[in-house]
């Protein structure tokens, strides 16, 4: 019996074994699994990274954890729904190349996210010259959704709006806290802090206070200390500072430093783990601040989400998280009434979006794409994150 057969077969059983050999190695990568050519996939704009990355991270684990309850259950129209998730850094031009990237790249059939208004209104123009439609967990600049007076159609959000934001606000001030002279100290930088600024001013001076100094900051200030001291000068009974997490902790802190002990308010942007840590919890007494939920709250909806959130990351919910759940669920009740994937389909669905029972509310969509929904006062007592009371709108 002639050898080569048998020389043959060692090589071909040799290259097959350490084929097998390779691909097990291949493991160490940990690559996520393709998606399978019948899996719908979605898109997440967020800002993990920079300064609002808490934010960013939040809303990430809302959508997850949204997603796997829908996925349990059987997904949509049959289908499993894949995330794919894309870092803006917290910066605008960085939100631009992360949906474009999401879009062109990945072939998302609709986007949640961003966080943010600035960086939300720098994807917007992506999202429309592609026609996929984005929902945004907690963008509250009403030029997200419509500008010159034109309602933009592929631009949805699952939050209240900074006019509704800041006239809850503006009220609380006068009406619950009874004062009449208010100070404002507004980020320059942000699209949302200006707005909410504004409206505030505006529902404040109607309610007849007056706003006795206006003072400006940028994103990335550290020291804060020698505009307080003109603020304080102007013997304000509260300071209104809408703005995000990293600055308003060390502006709350260094106005307690200065002695100023009235009480400080604001807007979402407020919200986040980091502020207590900035800040510190004596600093934080007597401050309040719009929200959009609170974890607190005994709706049993809100009760459920609280319980399954804290199982999944061993931590309490922020807002963040509970809207981009809300934010997510829109788009998967889209899918189901539009009964397809398809990114038209679903923009048209999402636009006739009523009754929709969420986390966070009810939410039914007028007609400028915006929901109408209640909103909340929280108050930081000793560290803790407090509901104090709602508004409806």
């Amino acid at each position: 019996m002639s050898k080569k057969p048998s020389v043959y077969l060692a090589l071909v059983l040799t290259v097959l074994m350490l084929t097998a050999v390779v691909s097990g190695c291949g493991g160490g990568d940990k690559k996520p699994a393709p998606a399978a050519a019948t899996d719908i996939k979605l898109g997440a704009n967020f800002e993990l990274t920079g300064g609002q990355a808490t934010f960013g991270q939040s809303s990430v684990n809302g959508v997850k954890l949204a997603l796997k309850e829908v996925n349990a259950a059987g997904g949509v129209l049959g289908k499993q729904i894949t995330l794919v998730v894309a870092d803006n850094k917290s910066e605008p031009s960085e939100s631009t190349n992360a949906i474009t990237k999401l879009i062109t790249q990945d072939k998302v059939v609709a986007v949640i996210g961003a966080v943010t208004s600035s960086d939300t209104l720098a994807a917007s123009p992506v999202a429309h010259a592609n026609k996929i439609p984005f929902v945004s967990n907690t963008a509250t600049n009403p030029k997200v959704t419509v500008e010159d007076g034109k309602v933009k159609p592929f631009a949805f959000r699952a939050c209240f709006i900074d006019p509704f934001q800041g006239t809850v606000m503006a009220n609380f001030a006068s009406k619950s806290m009874k004062v009449k002279t208010a100070a404002i100290y507004v980020d320059q930088s942000s699209d949302y802090a200006k707005g909410l600024a504004q409206f505030f001013e505006e529902g404040f001076v109607k309610a007849g206070g007056k706003v006795v100094s206006k003072e400006a900051y940028l994103q990335k200030d550290k020291d804060f200390k020698s505009t307080l001291t003109k603020i304080k000068a102007s013997n304000p009974e509260t300071i209104f500072v809408p703005g995000y997490y990293e600055e308003v902790g060390l502006i709350v802190k260094q106005a307690r430093e200065l002695g100023y002990n009235g009480p400080m308010i604001g807007g979402d942007g407020w919200d986040s783990p980091k502020l207590v840590e900035i800040a510190g919890k004596d600093a934080l007494k007597n401050t309040f601040f719009s929200n959009h939920y609170a974890a607190d709250d005994k709706d049993p909806a809100v009760v459920k989400f609280v319980a399954d959130y804290k199982k999944e990351y061993n931590q309490t919910p922020d807002a963040l998280a509970a809207l981009a759940f809300d934010a997510t669920m829109m788009v998967v009740d889209a899918i189901k009434r539009a009964n397809s994937a398809e990114p038209q389909k679903i923009r048209d669905a999402l636009e006739q979006t009523k009754g929709l029972k969420v986390v966070s509310g009810v939410i039914t969509l007028d007609a400028n794409h915006n929901p109408v929904k209640s909103a909340v006062v929280i108050e930081v007592k000793d560290g803790q994150l407090v509901f104090k009371e709602k508004v409806n709108p």
